[in-house]
């Protein structure tokens, strides 16, 4: 194989490369905004309200392990917590 020869194989399987990552591309970017119709639901009322009522049952259970102990020490490790 001489230089010249060498020269077009690498630049038609260059050329393939950016033909095949061209498509990947159009083909990532179509995929991608079907996700965001999925990433952005409609918020649904039972659930809005399901959440509501387990944040109340977390609160009064913070409150339950705060009774009879320092409560500044266990409202820190709580928020400690919730920052991992």
């Amino acid at each position: 194989m001489n230089f010249w020869t060498a020269l077009v194989v690498i630049a038609a399987i260059w050329g393939l490369v950016q033909v095949m990552s061209a498509r990947h591309g159009r083909r990532r970017h179509r995929h991608a905004d079907r996700g965001n119709d999925l990433a952005a639901p409609q918020p649904d009322p039972g659930t809005q309200r399901e959440l509501e009522e387990l944040r109340e049952r977390v609160k009064v259970l913070e409150q339950i392990t705060v009774d009879g102990r320092e409560a500044k020490a266990i409202a820190d490790e709580i928020e400690r917590l919730r920052d991992r």
